[in-house]
């Protein structure tokens, strides 16, 4: 049996909100909104538009949405959630542009973001975890818990199309500037030897490498380890390492940022693909031990993001709680 993780304020602050939005659901609902956590709907996430299983907030009543949204807010932190907020939101005017321009393609909705509830959240007695998630069109959030402790809370995913609002009301609207900023940064504060380690392919891939595999496997370390930069560039790469981490509730990040400490930080290796220029399609990873971000913007003229943070061990809770005990058999 594994151990029950110790309980935080922010565990404890989710489990209030997914009960609270559990028990204002109708049975119809309920059907819509509920699994079990052993169900393998919780290891599918996926961040493209698509029809998706759980309650989406069209169907929610304005105290559901309220409620809804007090869940979200309970696991991340508050920058995180404006920027969830801002992706949903983006939604109308990703639709605005894509009918002016004539090519629609698909229904551009901020009330088709889905709530699902994995476990009970109520009973803190349970002889099993419970998760919930939020997904949509690039969000993915996918949290696991028992009672009031983390288990798990990758895979993150956030992205935003378009990147960069460029007319309309919006215009000059970044919902995730600093991700892509402060890599920049980054590449342009390294010398002709560390940028030539750094780049590991000439052009940026499509997407990101891992896109929505349930576990993320990828080769050995490639790009430039944290260990061969300087002072000033390791901070840098601190910087953006944190905005990653920085998404969780501020005790969770910096368990997680302990974490990463503890495994050392020297062997984080920083990797960029593509052009490095603004404006050019690029890509860029930050991967050591079980740690794993992954930023790409390539699509639509590179003003289309996508980025994910996960734990290559332990995304969906996999590795703390054994994937054949908790998913295959009843404890």
């Amino acid at each position: 049996m594994p151990t029950r993780p110790a309980p935080t304020p922010a565990g404890a602050a989710m489990r209030t909100a997914a009960a609270s939005f559990v028990q204002s659901l109708d049975e119809r609902q309920r059907a819509k909104t509920c699994y079990d956590f052993r169900d393998g709907e919780r290891l599918f996430w996926y961040y493209p538009p698509a029809n998706r299983h759980g309650l989406p907030l069209r169907d929610m009543s304005p105290t559901q949405r309220e409620l809804a949204h007090d869940l979200m807010r309970a696991g991340l932190s508050e920058r995180a959630y404006r920027q969830a907020v801002g992706i949903i939101n983006l939604e109308n005017v990703l639709g605005e542009q894509e009918q002016a321009s004539g090519r629609p393609r698909f229904a551009r909705d901020p009330e088709l973001y889905y709530w699902t509830i994995f476990g009970d959240p109520a009973d803190d007695a349970a002889a099993l975890p419970w998760g919930w998630r939020v997904e949509g069109h690039h969000i993915s959030l996918n949290f696991a818990l028992w009672g009031d402790g983390l288990l798990s809370l990758t895979p993150f995913f956030f992205g935003t199309n378009p990147a960069e609002v460029r007319s309309g009301p919006q215009a000059g609207l970044r919902i995730l500037d600093q991700r892509e900023d402060v890599a920049f940064e980054l590449m342009a504060s390294l010398d002709a030897d560390q940028r030539a380690r750094a780049v590991i392919y000439p052009e940026a891939p499509y997407d990101i490498l891992t896109f929505n595999a349930t576990r993320a496997v990828l080769p050995a370390y490639e790009g430039l380890p944290m260990a061969d930069l300087d002072a000033d560039q390791a901070a840098v790469l601190d910087r953006l390492v944190n905005l990653y981490l920085d998404q969780a509730p501020p005790a969770l990040a910096a368990a997680r940022r302990a974490q990463l400490t503890a495994a050392g930080r020297d062997g984080l290796h920083f990797a960029w693909a593509g052009p490095v220029a603004a404006g050019e399609p690029h890509y860029y990873r930050v991967h050591g031990g079980t740690f794993l971000v992954e930023f790409d913007n390539r699509q639509n003229g590179a003003n289309h993001i996508h980025s994910v943070w996960r734990d290559i061990d332990n995304d969906f809770a996999n590795d703390v709680l054994g994937e054949h005990l908790i998913l295959y058999h009843v404890l």
